[in-house]
């Protein structure tokens, strides 16, 4: 990092929540997610000097763009400060971070807040489905006569890890069973009051119905409504930070590296590179943005960190991200799992929030839920969902069929 950014606090809405449902709007849950984040930090508006919203698809789902403008309507206070939104699908509130901890780095500002905000909830499952496919694959060129894109492009991952190396469903399975139960400790979790049978996480087709492929019911992400700050500050806003609330500077968790990918958009397109390359990874793109990411922590792999928040839109996803972060050699995800080192009591827990699979997935804020998570993590805060001394905890968010890729590491 070019100097350190600093993570002061945040909020994160109750994904459970389904806003319509409560006759309430986007705004509605941009307003109360951003004030109360001010609120819970101690942060008074009039210290935010910009603002960044990572937003995926509020013209579909919601009839609203121009997000950015909502900062100003939600707090008079932030009326003329600089803000903008970002987009890149599931990755929009992690580029929106990266925007924000650029213009610290470059000295324009010293404190910045960073939203993410997606409403899903308000339309058909049918319809929704369709809302988050298309845009985000390339359109009129893939999945054009699929019923649910997506389960069906990570069914596709999980066939490339089947004709590569093979590929049991029992492993899919415990992913899910895993980022379920880590999403019953965890208040905000969309599912953390759901019921689950011992045939729940099999393939009996009753009770874990066939969505496409090899994906299953239990191993989809959420369909959700939520919403995610996080305020950043550089060193000399932290101090005045730590001052005003009787605090260490080496007590507030920081950015201590970043890696940020952008692979072809098509799905096919990505696979052929990966195959030119004779790369043992389905996508190399995703490796080097983690990689990148522990070299600008100055940390050697993953070991060296004590959780990770990863993307788990569906089990294959997260299978990957195994594999790729490398807690295992490439095609060898099935060892961390049998062994036990991703649960929350293993070596090295992976979505100790839930993921979003377990917790939730409103498209726009995973990437800065994800951020807001690990800062809990590695400041003592994330109460029953703690990892015992946690200090450094490395996140991967991606966007589309992996097209973007951003990877941070936390600590303090």
């Amino acid at each position: 990092m070019a100097q350190d950014v600093f993570i002061l606090g945040g909020y994160q809405s109750d994904f459970s929540r389904n806003w319509a449902r409560e006759g309430l709007e986007i705004f509605d849950l941009f307003e109360h997610t951003l004030n109360t984040g001010l609120s819970d930090t101690g942060l008074d508006a009039k210290d935010i000097d910009a603002a960044h919203v990572g937003n995926f698809t509020a013209e579909l789902f919601c009839n609203q763009g121009h997000l950015g403008g909502f900062f100003g309507e939600a707090n008079p206070a932030l009326s003329g400060v600089p803000a903008g939104r970002h987009e890149a699908a599931c990755a929009s509130s992690s580029i929106a971070m990266l925007a924000a901890t650029a213009e610290i780095e470059a000295g324009r500002y010293d404190t910045v807040a960073v939203m993410g905000i997606e409403m899903m909830r308000n339309v058909p499952g049918d319809q929704a489905a369709q809302f988050i496919g298309g845009p985000a694959m390339w359109a009129g060129r893939e999945c054009e006569d699929i019923k649910y894109p997506w389960p069906h492009m990570f069914s596709n991952l999980g066939s490339e890890y089947a004709r590569r190396y093979g590929l049991k469903y029992q492993h899919l399975a415990s992913i899910s069973e895993i980022n379920y139960a880590n999403a019953k400790c965890n208040p905000n979790a969309q599912t953390r009051n759901w019921a689950f049978t011992d045939k729940s996480f099999t393939q009996d087709d009753e009770a874990n119905p066939v969505i496409d492929g090899m994906v299953r019911r239990s191993d989809c992400g959420q369909v959700s409504d939520g919403a995610a700050v996080v305020f950043l500050a550089s060193e000399k806003g932290a101090r005045k930070y730590a001052d005003n609330h009787g605090l260490k500077l080496e007590d507030i968790a920081r950015i201590k590296g970043w890696g940020h990918s952008t692979a072809p958009l098509g799905y096919e397109s990505k696979l052929k590179e990966a195959r030119r390359s004779n790369s043992p990874y389905i996508f190399p793109h995703v490796r080097k943005a983690i990689t990148d990411a522990y070299g600008r922590a100055d940390i050697d792999g993953p070991f060296a960190l004590d959780a990770i928040e990863t993307h788990d839109c569906f089990t294959t996803t997260e299978y990957m991200a195994i594999d790729h972060f490398g807690i295992t050699a490439p095609g060898e995800s099935w060892k961390a799992i049998e062994e036990g080192t991703i649960a929350m009591e293993g070596k090295l827990p992976v979505n100790p929030s839930g993921g979003l699979i377990g917790l939730g997935h409103p498209v726009g804020a995973t990437g800065a839920r994800m951020v807001l998570d690990a800062a809990k993590q590695v400041t003592g805060k994330a109460n029953a969902y703690q990892v015992p001394k946690a200090k450094n905890v490395g996140t991967l968010n991606i966007g589309g069929s992996a097209t973007t890729t951003v990877s941070f590491v936390i600590g303090t």
